[in-house]
C-alpha cells in the first residue's frame, strides 16, 4: 500500500501540476496579445501576471478548506475534490473568448477559472504528501519517501512544455496564438479521469484511520493549528522564499524576458524547461534521500546558501547572449531549486502534529504562494523595467533565500524521530 500510495501521490499531483503549469507557460506567451490586446507590452505582460498572481492568492483558501476536510474526514477525500476542482478549472479555460470576442470579460472569466485553480492546487500539495509519508513506518525513508509528490512538478512541468512546443512547433505563430494554445487545455479532462481513477483505488492512511478509532479528530483543525502552532506555519511559509521565488522566475518569467530581452525563440525555452524537468526527475528524489542522511535541517540550509548563489549565476549566463551558455543557465536552475524542493515536503508536514497535519502543512505551504511564488513574477517584471538588469531581479532572489535560511534555523528537525503520535509539546 505504500507503493500503491506513493504512486497515486505521484501521478495525482503530476496531473494538478500539469494544469497549473500550463497556465504559466502560456501566461507569458499567449495572453497578454489576446486578453490585453490595446495595451503597451509591459503593461499587458503586468495585467496577464496579475491574473497569474491571482491563482496563488486562491492558495491558501484551498489550504484551509480542503486542510479542515482533510483533518476531518481523511486525506483520500479531500485529495479527490481538489483534482476535480483543478481539471474542470483547466479545462474550461480552452474555452475563455479573448478580447476580440468579449472584450475585458475574457480577462475576468480567465481570473475566474485562475482563482479555482488556486483553491484546487491549494489543497492538494498536503494531501498528496501525507498520503505518502504517513504510510512510512520508519523515520529512515521518510524523506525519500515524501520527496515523490514533489516528483509530481517537473513531470506536470515536462507535459505541459511538452504539450505547448508540440503545438508551437506544429502550427505557425498566429495559428498558435489564435487557437493553437487552447488544445493542450482540453486534454486536461483526460489526465483528470485517469487521475481518479488511481485516487480512487487507495486506502486512508494508517496515521488518520489511528486518529478516528482513537476518537481524536480535531473538529476545527485549521483553525486550531493557527492558533496552537503558529509559529510553524510562519516559519513554514518564510523557508519557502528560497524555493517558490526563484521557480516561478527561472520557469515562468523566463519566457518573457528571453523573448521580450534576449529576442529568443519561445521554441528555445521550451525546450530548455523540458531539460530542466528531466534533471528535477532524478535530482528532487535524490535530495529528499539526502536529507534522510544528513538531516532535514541541514539539507534546507545548503539548499537555501546556494540558491543564493545561484540567482547571480542564472542572470549572468543569461544575459551572455551566448546560447550555449543561455541554455546552461536556463537548466542548471533545476538542481539549485531540487536542493530545498526534496526535503522541503517531509520538512514543512512534520513540523505538525498528525490531527492538525494536513491544515498546518497546507497552510504553512500554500502562504508562501502570497509572499513568493504569486508576486515573483510580477515583481521581477517591475525590476527590470526599472533598473533594465537581471542583476536587481538577482538581488530580489537572494535576499529571499536569506529570509528562507534563517527562518530555517528556527525550525525542529523530526528527521531522526517518529511522528505518527501525537506531539506532546501540542496542547491538546
Amino acid at each position: 500500500m505504500l507503493v500503491r500510495a506513493v504512486v497515486a501521490s505521484t501521478i495525482g499531483t503530476s496531473i494538478e501540476w500539469y494544469d497549473f503549469f500550463l497556465y504559466s507557460i502560456v501566461t507569458g506567451l499567449v495572453f497578454a496579445k489576446t486578453f490585453f490586446p490595446q495595451a503597451d507590452p509591459s503593461v499587458g505582460l503586468l495585467n496577464s501576471f496579475g491574473i497569474y498572481f491571482g491563482g496563488f492568492a486562491a492558495r491558501p483558501i484551498g489550504a484551509y478548506i480542503f486542510g479542515h476536510y482533510g483533518d476531518r474526514i481523511g486525506r483520500k477525500g479531500a485529495l479527490i475534490a481538489t483534482l476535480l476542482l483543478m481539471g474542470i478549472a483547466t479545462f474550461l479555460v480552452a474555452f475563455v473568448p479573448g478580447y476580440n470576442q468579449i472584450g475585458i470579460w475574457g480577462a475576468i472569466i480567465l481570473t475566474f477559472l485562475r482563482v479555482v485553480q488556486g483553491i484546487g492546487v491549494g489543497g492538494e500539495w498536503g494531501g498528496s504528501v501525507l498520503l505518502a509519508m504517513e504510510w512510512t513506518k520508519t523515520f529512515g525513508h521518510r524523506g525519500f519517501i515524501a520527496s515523490w509528490p514533489q516528483f509530481g512538478v517537473p513531470v506536470g512541468s515536462f507535459l505541459a512544455n511538452l504539450a505547448v512546443l508540440g503545438f508551437a512547433y506544429g502550427l505557425t505563430g498566429n495559428q498558435f496564438l489564435a487557437w493553437g494554445w487552447r488544445i493542450p487545455f482540453l486534454f486536461s479532462g483526460i489526465l483528470v479521469i485517469i487521475g481518479l481513477w488511481i485516487r480512487l483505488g487507495i486506502l486512508e492512511t494508517p496515521t488518520f484511520s489511528k486518529l478516528l478509532a482513537e476518537n481524536k479528530i480535531e473538529k476545527l483543525p485549521a483553525a486550531k493549528v493557527l492558533a496552537w502552532q503558529p509559529k510553524s506555519v510562519i516559519l513554514s511559509a518564510l523557508i519557502r522564499l528560497a524555493e517558490q521565488t526563484p521557480y516561478y522566475i527561472f520557469t515562468a518569467f523566463i519566457f518573457a524576458y528571453g523573448t521580450g530581452h534576449l529576442k529568443m525563440e519561445k521554441t528555445f525555452f521550451l525546450n530548455a524547461m523540458l531539460v530542466f524537468s528531466v534533471i528535477e526527475f532524478f535530482c528532487i528524489p535524490f535530495f529528499g534521500y539526502l536529507s534522510d542522511k544528513i538531516g532535514r535541517k541541514n539539507m534546507y540550509l545548503i539548499g537555501t546558501a546556494w540558491m543564493a548563489v545561484y540567482a547571480f549565476i542564472f542572470f549572468s549566463l543569461l544575459d551572455s547572449g551566448v546560447t550555449s551558455l543561455v541554455f546552461l543557465g536556463s537548466v542548471l536552475g533545476a538542481i539549485a531549486h531540487s536542493m530545498v524542493y526534496g526535503p522541503q515536503a517531509a520538512f514543512i508536514a512534520e513540523q505538525f502534529t498528525p490531527r492538525m497535519r494536513y491544515s498546518g502543512a497546507s497552510l504553512g505551504y500554500q502562504l508562501a504562494s502570497i509572499i513568493a511564488g504569486g508576486p515573483s513574477p510580477l515583481i521581477a517584471t517591475w525590476l527590470f523595467i526599472q533598473f533594465k538588469t537581471g542583476v536587481a531581479i538577482a538581488w530580489y532572489i537572494a535576499i529571499c533565500a536569506a529570509i528562507a535560511f534563517i527562518a530555517a534555523l528556527f525550525m525542529r528537525d523530526y528527521s531522526r524521530q517518529e511522528i505518527h503520535e501525537e506531539y506532546s509539546h501540542v496542547r491538546e
